[in-house]
C-alpha cells in the first residue's frame, strides 16, 4: 500500500471512535482551522499549529482516548516533529546531497546512471506529496536509469497529510508562498534567460507546482524584462515539461509539453487534466501543442495507481519520441 492509503487507513483505525464521541468538542477546533484556511496570506503552519493548540486544549480534559484522537489528528495535521521540512524548496543532487535555492545547477554533482557517470543531458524533477527527500532521492536515481541523464531534485517537503494537501489547495489558487515553486521558477528563468534548454519532470503535486512556475517566469519575462506575449513564449519554448499523475489542470503556453495520465488515478482525474479532458473537464488545458498520453492501468487501492516508479516511470517512452504521439514502447 502507497504512503498515502497507509496514512488513512492508520488515521481512520486510531481515531475514528473518539473523534465520534468527541466531534463537537473537537469540531470548533475545526471550525478555527477552516477559517484559518479561508482567510489566506497565512503559512500552513500557523494555522496547523493553531489547530494543534485548540485540540490538544480540547483534548485534556476528555480522557486518554480522546487525546489519542487528538493524537491522529495533529499528525494528519502535520503536527509534532516534521525533520522533511528543512529541505523544502532545496536542490537534491548526488547521494541525497541538498544544496540552498539558486546554487547554479552547473554545480551541483547530479544523480547519474550507474553505468554514465557523465550524461550530456540534465533532467530536473519535482516530487508529489507524502514523499521525504529521501525517498525523492529514490525517484531521482530511477529517472537517470530510465532517462540516461543526470538529475536534480527540487524537493518539495512533506509536513503531514493535512498540511500538504492544504498546500496543493494554495497552489491551485496561486496563494502563498511555496518554496519548490520559488526555487522552480528562479532555475527555469535563470537558465532560459542564460539561452540554456532545461528538461522538467514532475509528479502528482510537482505538476502543479510545476504549472504555477511555469506562470511565474513567463509572469516574469512579460512584467520584469518587457517582453511580448509571443517572445515571452518563444524563449520558454526551450523548456521541456513532462508530467505523470500531476494535479494540474492548467499550463501556459510556450513550453514543449508531454504528461502521462492514467484513467485508474484518482489524482488527475479528480483534480489534474481528467480522464478525457474536453469532454470532462472543459477548462482542462495542457498548454498548446501539448501530448497527453492515457492509458489505463486500475487497482483495488486506486492511490496504487499513482506511483511514480511503479506505473508512471515505467509507461514513459524518450521525449522526442512522445512529441510525435508515439507512445509505443
Amino acid at each position: 500500500m502507497n504512503p498515502i492509503g497507509k496514512f488513512i487507513n492508520k488515521v481512520r483505525t486510531g481515531a475514528e471512535k473518539a473523534i465520534d464521541r468527541t466531534q463537537d468538542a473537537v469540531g470548533n477546533a475545526v471550525d478555527n482551522v477552516k477559517d484559518a484556511a479561508a482567510a489566506g496570506g497565512r503559512k500552513v503552519g500557523q494555522f496547523v499549529d493553531g489547530f494543534e493548540n485548540a485540540v490538544t486544549g480540547t483534548a485534556r480534559g476528555v480522557g486518554n482516548v480522546v487525546g489519542g484522537a487528538a493524537r491522529g489528528v495533529q499528525e494528519f495535521f502535520g503536527g509534532g516533529n516534521q525533520p522533511d521540512r528543512v529541505h523544502d524548496g532545496k536542490l537534491v543532487g548526488a547521494g541525497g546531497e541538498t544544496f540552498p535555492p539558486g546554487t547554479p545547477l552547473s554545480d551541483i554533482p547530479g544523480v547519474t546512471p550507474a553505468n554514465n557517470p557523465n550524461p550530456e543531458s540534465t533532467v530536473l524533477y519535482v516530487n508529489g506529496i507524502l514523499t521525504s527527500k529521501d525517498a525523492q532521492y529514490d525517484s531521482l536515481q530511477a529517472i537517470a536509469e530510465a532517462t540516461g541523464s543526470r538529475v536534480i531534485g527540487i524537493h518539495n517537503a512533506t509536513e503531514g497529510m493535512g498540511a500538504d494537501l492544504a498546500q496543493c489547495v494554495k497552489d491551485k489558487l496561486d496563494k502563498g508562498t511555496n518554496p519548490a515553486v520559488d526555487t522552480l521558477a528562479d532555475a527555469l528563468y535563470t537558465e532560459i534567460k542564460a539561452g540554456r534548454d532545461v528538461h522538467l519532470m514532475a509528479h502528482s503535486q510537482g505538476g502543479l507546482i510545476s504549472s504555477r512556475a511555469l506562470n511565474d517566469v513567463y509572469n516574469r519575462l512579460r512584467i520584469e524584462d518587457g517582453m511580448s506575449k509571443q517572445d515571452a513564449q518563444a524563449l520558454m519554448g526551450k523548456i521541456n515539461v513532462e508530467t505523470f499523475g500531476a494535479a494540474a489542470t492548467t499550463y501556459p503556453d510556450g513550453p514543449n509539453y508531454v504528461h502521462y495520465v492514467n484513467r485508474g488515478d484518482p489524482v488527475p482525474a479528480m483534480f489534474g487534466l481528467g480522464p478525457v479532458p474536453d469532454a470532462w473537464n472543459p477548462i482542462a488545458d495542457g498548454g498548446k501543442g501539448s501530448k497527453l498520453h492515457q492509458f489505463n492501468e486500475f487497482h483495488l487501492n486506486p492511490f496504487d495507481g499513482h506511483k511514480f516508479e511503479d506505473v508512471y516511470l515505467k509507461r514513459r517512452v524518450p521525449f522526442e519520441q512522445a512529441r510525435e504521439g508515439n507512445f509505443n514502447q
